[in-house]
Parts: C-alpha cells; structure tokens; sequence
C-alpha cells in the first residue's frame, strides 16, 4: 500500500475543521430527527384523546365518528339501535322545529308519544308513514305481505333498486331508520287476516288502512269501528290522473269511486253506515282501465289460482306515480292533526254542494214545465245527483260556452229540445245564454246550431259523448 504523503499545518487543519462540520451537523440532523419524533408522538397522543373525547361527547348524540359513517355507508357496520332517550334530545327538536312552531309544545309531545300502525305499505302507505315518522310520530308498526318489485318504484315512497325483492315494509323501515333513528319502527311481514291479525292492532291511536283487497279492508274496518279504534282508509288511486279531485269525507259521503262504493256496500252488511274518514277522488272513471291478463296466462290454467293470495285481484291497475302519494300525505296530515288535538274537522265535503244541486234542479224543473206545456210541475227523469255530475264533473262548474267563466249564478239546461232530458243533454249557462236559448231553441223551434257557435255546438257535443260514457260505465 503507497504512503500517504505528508500533510502541510494548512491542509490538516482544513481536514480538521471539515471533519468537525460534519459531526456537527450529524448532531444537529439526529437531535431534530429524535425532535420530530417526539413531538409526533406527543400529537398522536394528543389526536388520540381529542378524538376520544369528541366521541365520549357525541354519546347518544345520534352522531358517529368518522370511521363510523364509512363503515355505516358501504354497508360494513349495522346502523347503531338507538334506545328511548338516548339521542340527543336537542337534536330531534331541532329536526322538529317546523312541526312545535307550527302544532305548539303540548301538541307535539302528544305527537310524539303516538303509535301509528300502517297496514299497507305500497304507493299510500309508504308515503303516509314517511311523513307520520318526519312530523314526529314516535313508534309506527308496518304490515305488509307483499315483495316490492320494480314497478313499485313509479309510486313508492322509499324503496330503491336495492330494495326490488325484499319485503316493503323492510324497504320502508331501513328509510325511515336513517331519517328519525330514535323512533321506534317495526314490521309484520304478513297479510292482516280477521282472526288473526287484531293483536298487531292493540294500543293503536291510529290505523292505516291502505290495503287493495276489498274483501280484507272490509274486515278491518268494520273490526276497528267495533273495537273504537280510530281508523282512516284510503280508497282507490288506480286509474286517476287530477290532483284537485282528491279530498277527504266520511266513508257514507263519497262517490264516483268504484272500491268506495264496494266497501261501504260491505260494511253495511257488517252494521257500519258511517263513521270513518277515508281519502278518495271525486274524478269520474277514465279510459284507463285493467291491464288485460295475457292469454298464455289463461292457458296455464284458472286464473284465481295465479294469485298470490285468494280473492286478490291478477290483472293490473294502471297508477299515476303522484297520486297515491297524494292520497297518503292526505291521509297523514288528517292524522297528524288528530293526534295534536287539532282535529281537521271543517274539511270541505263535494257531497255538502247538494244544496247547490236541490236549486239547479228546481229551475230546470221549472223551465221543463214550461217547455212542456204543463200545469203543474214535472217529475223530472233526472236526479239532483245527475245534475251535480252534469255541473261540477262535465262542465267543473263553468259556463258551456267560450270563454267557459265560473259562473256566479248558473243554470243546468235542456240543450236539443228534440232528444230526452238525460246527462248527455244538459248543458250550464249564465241567466242571459238561458233566457235565448228558450225562447229561439226551447220555445222558438230552432236548432242549436242556428242559435250558437260552432266551436261552441262541438264542445258540447264533445261533453255529451263525455257523459255517455260515464253513463254506461255506471250501468255496469
């Protein structure tokens, strides 16, 4: 190995102090590195028992740490059971504060300490116990038999494509959880039998009927009545399409509704008249009708041996995602109400227009006795029932002729003096269209087309087949 040569004084004293840079900084880099780690160490500790007294303080709050909400998101955590006053009573008032300035403290304790059962958890249901449970109803028990499927989804209140499949009353429970989990929600998947189903009933301050078996809701709520259980049915929202006919009545003061009329039929029978408020539509039957069942169905033997459950109906009835909704947001406003003791009680009953009726049917008496000649006054071959149909449901209250006003003071009349008084031969006008129309079509002979407009003539004709065909439907 070659000598290393001499070193100058200058050279080694450069080693020297390039030598002692380094030991320096080595100490300088290991004290900060030994420095960093401490104090990450210490902030750890620190974060670790900020983050457990953030948790001690959100206890019972209904709020999860952070790890809680994603495992609870991607479905790796059961939603935490939440026992009676364990959430955060702050925070239900504050999710409620709509509903105590609007119904007050007292009647919104009352509201919470309810018990709701809903039996029926389809387009209706769902969505009167979506709103029951968002305006603060504390325990809500859901029946129901049936699976949701993917044309449930066009009406239903909570159920998703993860839910096709799966009981309804479970696709509505896991829902209204996430919304109000202190509440205390329960489930019956099952079809409400009498003999079977009067227990699920018991302590009820309200039940929901949103039930379509005619013969089952006949027996639910004829028991409910006996039994002083305070119920609230929904008859048909199948095949309807007009919002502002919906409206709410005494079972006895409904009509144009082809499972009301049925249902009060039934409970006759059973000793019921009246006495249960139901939801329902005044508007008169479409086109809309049954889905017809497809032939290879016939083929593969009795039809009633298809069904699901006897005496429930195999073909389909078409619906308008809307208005079940609205049938059951009906349903839970009257309720809400009653459980605050803010019972809606002066609601507006089309039935209660009969007086409105008795008078267009006197006048029209009146004129038919002119037109005829007679002394004494007609019998006329229509009812006040016939002439409200003609009034509020063809002509929805309005003139007959351009510019169709509401009309203060209406008249029902004859329209061709040459066919019978009948539905489909009525029309509405005001006092001066009535006075011409006796004396040049009535009384002078001429024809309806000399008299009025065209456009006019071809409404009403449009009306009149409008009335035919209600006509028909009503016979059967």
């Amino acid at each position: 190995m070659p000598a290393l040569p001499d070193l100058s004084g200058r050279q080694s004293l450069f080693l020297t102090a390039f030598a002692t840079a380094i030991a320096t900084t080595s100490v300088i880099l290991s004290y900060q590195a030994l420095r960093r780690e401490h104090k990450t160490e210490k902030l750890k500790k620190q974060v670790g028992e900020d983050v457990e007294e953030w948790e001690r303080s959100r206890a019972g709050s209904g709020l999860g740490s952070p790890d809680e909400r994603v495992e609870q998101l991607v479905g790796g955590k059961r939603e935490k059971e939440w026992r009676k006053g364990e959430f955060d009573e702050s925070l239900i008032r504050e999710q409620l504060t709509r509903n105590y300035n609007f119904l007050g403290e007292e009647s919104m304790e009352k509201v919470r300490h309810s018990y709701v059962v809903v039996v029926g958890c389809g387009g209706v249901g769902s969505w009167c116990a979506l709103m029951l449970l968002r305006s603060g109803v504390g325990r809500i028990l859901l029946i129901d038999f049936d699976l949701t499927t993917l044309s449930s989804l066009n009406r239903h209140a909570s159920a998703t494509l993860e839910d096709v499949g799966t009981p309804k009353v479970i696709a509505v429970q896991k829902y209204l959880k996430k919304i109000a989990p202190w509440a205390q929600i329960d489930v019956h998947i099952g079809l409400w039998r009498k003999g079977e189903g009067e227990q699920w009933l018991e302590g009820a301050d309200w039940v929901v009927d949103a039930i379509d078996n005619i013969e089952t809701k006949a027996e639910l709520l004829t028991h409910c009545h006996q039994a002083g259980i305070k119920v609230f049915s929904s008859m048909g929202s199948g095949a309807k399409r007009d919002p502002t006919r919906v409206q709410i009545a005494d079972i006895s003061a409904t009509y144009e509704d082809p499972l009301a009329r049925s249902v009060r039929r039934r409970l006759r029978i059973n000793g019921v008249a009246s006495g249960i408020p139901v939801v329902y539509s005044t508007e008169t039957p479409s086109d809309v009708k049954l889905l017809p069942l497809p032939e290879e169905e016939f083929a593969k033997g009795s039809v009633r041996e298809l069904q699901a459950f006897d005496d429930f109906r195999v073909r389909i009835m078409p619906v308008l995602g809307p208005l079940p909704a609205i049938f059951g947001l009906n349903i839970a406003t009257y309720i809400l109400l009653s459980l605050a003791e803010k019972p809606l009680t002066d609601y507006l009953e089309i039935k209660n227009r009969r007086k409105v009726y008795q008078s267009l049917e006197r006048d029209l008496a009146k004129r038919e006795t002119r037109f005829r000649g007679e002394i004494l006054q007609v019998k006329l071959p229509v009812t006040y029932d016939d002439i409200g149909f003609v009034f509020d449901e063809l002509y929805h209250g309005r003139n007959s002729f351009n510019p169709r006003e509401v009309l203060q003071k209406a008249n029902v009349i004859r329209w061709d003096r040459n066919k019978e008084l009948a539905e489909d031969n009525m029309v509405v006008m005001n006092n001066k269209d009535v006075e011409r129309h006796v004396k040049e079509c009535l009384e002078g002979g001429k024809s309806v087309e000399e008299v009025w407009k065209k456009e006019d003539v071809e409404f009403v004709k449009r009306k009149s087949e409008e009335a035919r065909k209600t006509m028909a439907w009503r016979r059967g």
